[in-house]
């Protein structure tokens, strides 16, 4: 019996996004951190959909004073207490709009590709109350720069035949991510939307680049198996010769202070 893949649920694809999803730029991750104006060793952080890690192992490395990740999904959280065996990150379960921590207990909450999957008025109405006074909440992605390379322009171009009205949920350059911005400025608990964004370039094998794309979610929900396998045939075609690809990832990072 075939899968029927939900919208956000990563069951299946943990190992995949574990090893073959890109990190974030780290020149946005240092912006960031002047952002908040606060010593880093200070820093009470929470990640928020934190998946397997991938962002919130990169903060916990800057030195921050404590680090915390929840996630909802049960296979994701453990593939996450896995590749952060050695690091004092404390993971729990939990979702964007209901977190089982004390009020005024963070100084930085963060959502890292995930932030799509929220239900807007609740989950920043929750992390109002978790933030301390002055404290901040990040949304951030980091999609890659497909009009950078004549490849990721053909594949797009194969994709979008596939499926004409495919709607592209987490890239990062759609969906929430076009008017965030204004939401954040129109929100009843946050004030001073800060922008910030930065391109960093990965040299990824055709393995991992396909890894990449069998991590996605959104496209296999609107795919289904058949076309989705066939994406991913058509894309194998065109990589499978190369020794790397080179893709150039675009950070972007919302940034609003909790309003007191």
């Amino acid at each position: 019996m075939t899968k029927i893949i939900k919208a956000g649920d990563f069951s299946g694809l943990s190992k995949d996004y574990s090893e073959h999803r890109p990190d974030y730029s780290p020149s946005v991750l240092r912006g960031l951190f002047g952002l908040l104006n606060k010593n880093t060793y200070d820093i009470d952080f929470l990640d928020v959909g934190a998946g397997t890690g991938i962002w919130t192992r990169m903060v916990y490395q800057s030195g921050v004073k404590s680090a915390k990740a929840i996630e909802p999904n049960e296979e994701m959280l453990q593939r996450g207490k896995l590749d952060s065996r050695d690091m004092s990150i404390e993971w729990q379960s939990g979702k964007a709009e209901e977190i089982s921590l004390e009020s005024s207990s963070v100084d930085w909450i963060t959502m890292a590709s995930a932030f799509h999957w929220a239900n807007f008025g609740q989950a920043t109405k929750e992390f109002h109350r978790l933030l301390k006074s002055g404290g901040y909440f990040t949304a951030l992605w980091n999609p890659r720069l497909v009009e950078s390379n004549p490849l990721f322009l053909e594949i797009e171009a194969f994709l979008k035949n596939l499926k004409p009205d495919i709607k592209r949920v987490s890239s990062g350059r759609s969906g929430i991510t076009e008017n965030l911005t204004e939401l954040l400025w129109s929100s009843p608990y946050f004030e001073d939307v800060v922008y910030l964004e930065g391109r960093h370039t990965i040299s990824m094998s055709p393995a991992r680049y396909m890894g990449a794309w069998r991590s996605v979610n959104d496209l296999q929900r609107q795919l289904g198996p058949k076309k989705f396998n066939e994406f991913l045939d058509f894309v194998k075609s065109k990589v499978s010769s190369k020794k790397t690809i080179e893709a150039i990832y675009l950070t972007r990072a919302w940034s609003a202070k909790r309003k007191d």
